[in-house]
């Protein structure tokens, strides 16, 4: 069966593309979950209407990330720790925390677009990275201190 897919399936193809797959495939799975159309031409059309709203408000997204990044970077967030021996941390700083400290300056951010590689465990400052969209990432100055 021919299908235009509506959304990106991995292993399968992106969105727009015409492709052959099994009926089976296409019945049981791709078009019940609405990730495809049959490839008709009033689907054809259909889909290219749909990428075009598409391409607005992705623009959108990415114009709102980028302004948001803006704001972002010129941030400062510090977070206050107990200190032991050596000056190393009684646990550790996380995405979790970072995202509480980000609530406080009025930035909901999900702790899972904050890109810590692993937990900070001594003072200092550190850049932590935000994926705030695909095409757009933020960078946060926090400063571990001592308390």
């Amino acid at each position: 069966m021919r299908i235009v897919l509506r959304e990106n399936v991995e292993k399968l193809g992106r969105r727009g593309e015409v492709l052959k797959v099994a009926d089976g495939y296409a019945r049981n799975f791709l078009l019940p979950k609405k990730l495809a159309f049959e490839a008709t031409g009033a689907n054809l059309k259909r889909i290219a209407q749909e990428h075009r709203v598409r391409e607005v408000q992705e623009a959108r997204d990415k114009q709102d990330a980028q302004a948001l990044s803006a704001r972002m970077s010129q941030l400062s967030l510090t977070a206050v720790r107990k200190v032991g021996e050596n000056e190393m941390l009684y646990g550790s700083v996380t995405n979790g925390d970072v995202a509480e400290l980000l609530e406080k300056e009025g930035f909901t951010i999900d702790k899972r677009k904050i890109l810590l590689d692993d937990p900070i465990k001594s003072l200092g400052i550190y850049e932590v990275s935000i994926k705030l969209h695909p095409e757009v990432t933020a960078n946060v100055k926090v400063w571990v201190v001592k308390e």
